[in-house]
């Protein structure tokens, strides 16, 4: 049995960023339990973009919209400090119709009202993304200059170096089996026997966080579902027929469905992607079925729960017979390229990219919550729901949430000198 003030479950981006300002901040105890390794899942299996908040609505995602503004030059300070990549290449975001035009008409107002600045942000015709990207075809085109192309694996892993000589414990390879409340804080049995106490749980377990939550008995009415994303490498010859990211408007914004991307990788690679294909769990990043009990389990669940509701929807089945199709055919993958860069061909693309998984939160009544589901009990706090631009916001974000138990009077200490490499207040005063 070993004790500990605060005990992090999730090794990935924000767990480990949380990690890193208790430990930075706190003469504390600060352990992190991860099944796998540091990063391991979402926080590397991602495009690697730092994205600018144009596109969040300030109404419903101004927390996250803030953190990822503000994190852009946190992290640009930390890459460059310890020489991980930082790729400026910019993103053009296309409408492909007047409609979608519309949209991004809206994405500028949203744009100005989170924060970026005119000069960063601008809103562009055909002929003007043509003169950018001369194969590029598209009805219009928002450009913004200051997305940036890095590698948050690194990056996760370099922090938590830094938490570690803070004096954070790393307890890597450890899954958590069972969680309890107890007189004085949180139980934790852990899958080889051994045990973890606490004094306050945060949850970070990211498409497992849920789980964790209804150990506790909380998060009762919500529901899971696991979507992979995956994309293919284009060959070397073509890779630069675009050198900006591409993004298009999404069809169908009520579901979490991507439409495809033309994604430059800080390490010099180009990808097309991603689709949504639905699988068993947060870990099934090739094949169809996955672990077979795990799978009857979660269509257990599904016929049983919130899903269910989701999947009696026609357009909802449709856009998933579509997303499945493009996952078993590389051609109607890059067929939804081509309808913006049309000089690409299937046979640019030969291998496999970087899947990675997305776990959105059901609600009640069967639609897609959009907002990070922040719960809270006498001696715990779970972050659920945590998808993109997660990665891009975690130190604003996790600096956030540690001001925020500081203001429930669970972090009632005295905070040590700021010898960090972030300004915690800078940045808590920045979030309010």
């Amino acid at each position: 049995m070993q004790k500990f003030d605060f005990a992090i479950i999730g090794g990935g981006i924000l767990g480990t960023a949380i990690s890193y300002w208790l430990s930075s901040l706190y003469e504390v105890k600060v352990c992190i339990i991860e099944k796998d390794s540091i990063a391991a899942h979402a926080s590397s299996k991602n495009t690697g973009v730092v994205h600018s908040p144009f596109y969040l609505d300030p109404q419903k995602r101004k927390k996250i919209a803030k953190a990822a503004l503000i994190s852009h030059d946190l992290w640009r300070d930390f890459a460059l400090s310890r020489n991980i990549p930082w790729k400026q290449c910019g993103t053009i975001e296309v409408a492909l119709d007047e409609k979608q035009h519309k949209t991004l008409e809206k994405y500028i107002m949203w744009g100005k009202e989170n924060g970026i600045s005119d000069n960063e942000l601008e809103l562009l015709d055909s002929t003007q993304v043509s003169k950018k990207e001369p194969n590029i075809r598209c009805y219009s085109g928002i450009y913004c200059s200051r997305d940036v192309s890095t590698d948050y694996g690194v990056l996760t892993n370099e922090l938590s170096k830094s938490s570690d000589k803070q004096g954070t414990k790393l307890f890597l390879g450890h899954q958590v089996k069972d969680v309890k409340n107890k007189d004085d804080g949180i139980g934790l049995g852990l899958d080889d026997g051994s045990s973890i106490e606490c004094n306050f749980l945060i949850n970070c377990a990211g498409g497992h966080s849920l789980e964790i939550a209804k150990k506790l008995g909380i998060a009762q009415d919500y529901s899971a579902l696991h979507f992979r994303g995956e994309y293919w490498v284009a060959q070397s010859q073509c890779a630069n027929l675009v050198n900006t990211n591409i993004y298009s408007v999404a069809k169908f914004s009520n579901f979490p469905f991507l439409d495809p991307h033309w994604i430059k990788r800080a390490n010099g690679q180009t990808e097309i992607g991603p689709n949504a294909v639905p699988v068993a769990d947060p870990e099934t990043y090739s094949g169809y079925v996955g672990n077979v009990p795990k799978t009857l389990s979660k269509i257990k669940e599904i016929l049983s729960g919130n899903s269910r509701k989701l999947f009696l929807n026609s357009e909802f089945l449709t856009l998933v017979s579509k997303e499945w199709k493009s996952s078993l055919s590389k051609t109607a993958m890059v067929n939804r390229v081509k309808q913006f860069i049309p000089a690409i061909k299937p046979s640019f693309f030969t291998r496999r990219g970087t899947a990675g998984i997305r776990s959105p939160i059901i609600t009640k009544k069967g639609e897609f919550l959009s907002e990070i589901l922040e719960l809270d009990t006498k001696n715990s706090f779970h972050i659920i729901n945590y998808n993109s631009p997660g990665a891009t916001g975690a130190p604003a974000y996790a600096a956030f949430i540690v001001k925020k138990l500081q203001d429930k009077g669970i972090l009632n200490l005295q905070i040590k000198p700021n010898k960090g490499i972030w300004n915690f207040q800078k940045i808590v005063e920045q979030m309010s």
